[in-house]
């Protein structure tokens, strides 16, 4: 890129502490994250049928999370023993599955959001044909997110990839080099990723959480009379703008410094040694949404809460209640 004639080394002291902290973080966020998740989908097998609440885009956000925590461990692996034997291809997977699954959850917190405003504003709308569009957002969100984080791991060179290199000299991750683009590229990159990926879904979150607030105020034609359901949607549209606050929001303030601050860009060494101090735990900030979404199901989901608070019923239960209801006995629960 070019910048300003400013070059400052990077010590080893600011890469242990990055090492550090991406081993520490990592390590606290992977058994909650997997534990949560497993339970979250083991969950909503059980009602991606029976209710109409977002449980389609949930489900897909838990997959987001689930592949973001399994690949940790060989991050974990990275980071505290300095090297990296795995091969450059797994590398750059690890580094590309990354993204993609963070900007997946970030895609599917929106989604959640807008199923459950719309369920509150216009409930009548919500039908088996939308139900099967809800699939197609889906696929097509998880194609488009793949699609997008295309540029990070093509923004990182493979001059490493050499013969001469022993296992122990290969770097992965936060340390891979980074290709030469010219100024207007790199601008151009920073922006899009900044207004697609975060003050977009930021924004419509946070309209979301308005309209649904508003129709507790007030009556709406067609829509939820439940104050309740209404409370419990509220809480939940909420929940995804606290993740987004919290997670992502740091994340995406100090991305484009991190970005500058590798190419040489800023002019205060002193600033730029802060910027590189403060991106891991930003990172591993983006990273905490994986253990954060489970608790958000648990407490702001009806279903989740009901299913964990109640021992599942045996099948040949079931399936003695359902021939109780054909005799005329007592009618099974339903959502």
């Amino acid at each position: 890129m070019n910048f300003a004639n400013q070059s400052c080394q990077t010590s080893e002291d600011i890469q242990k502490y990055q090492h550090h902290v991406y081993a520490v973080l990592y390590s606290v966020i992977l058994a909650p994250g997997l534990l949560g998740n497993v339970l979250a989908l083991w969950v909503f097998r059980v009602y991606i049928r029976e209710t109409k609440k977002a449980v389609l885009f949930m489900m897909n956000l838990a997959v987001a999370d689930l592949l973001q925590v399994l690949s940790l461990p060989l991050r974990i692996y990275y980071y505290l023993n300095n090297t990296w034997p795995f091969g450059h291809s797994l590398c750059m997977f690890c580094f590309y599955l990354k993204y993609v699954n963070m900007y997946a959850s970030i895609y599917f917190l929106v989604c959640i959001s807008a199923r459950r405003c719309e369920l509150i504003l216009r409930p009548l709308r919500y039908n088996s044909p939308r139900r099967k569009g809800d699939l197609f957002i889906c696929v097509l969100g998880w194609l488009l997110v793949c699609l997008a984080c295309l540029p990070f791991p093509l923004l990182r060179t493979n001059t490493q990839n050499s013969s001469n290199l022993t296992s122990e000299d290969l770097v992965c991750f936060s340390e891979l080099p980074m290709r030469y683009v010219s100024t207007p590229t790199a601008f151009a990159l920073l922006i899009i990723a900044e207004l697609v990926g975060f003050v977009i879904p930021l924004t419509t979150v946070l309209a979301c959480a308005c309209l649904t607030a508003g129709s507790l105020r007030q009556f709406t034609a067609g829509a939820v009379p439940d104050r309740g359901e209404k409370r419990r949607a509220l809480k939940m549209v909420l929940s995804c703008a606290v993740v987004f606050l919290v997670c992502f929001a740091p994340y995406h303030i100090t991305m484009p410094l991190d970005f500058l601050a590798k190419a040489n860009a800023l002019k205060s060494c002193a600033f730029r040694d802060l910027v590189l101090r403060c991106h891991p735990v930003t990172l591993c900030l983006a990273s905490l949404n994986c253990s954060l979404d489970p608790l958000m199901y648990y407490f702001m989901t009806h279903e989740f809460w009901r299913r964990l608070s109640k021992p599942e019923i045996p099948e040949s239960m079931t399936f003695g209640r359902r021939l109780s209801c054909i005799a005329g006995g007592e009618q099974t629960e339903e959502d």
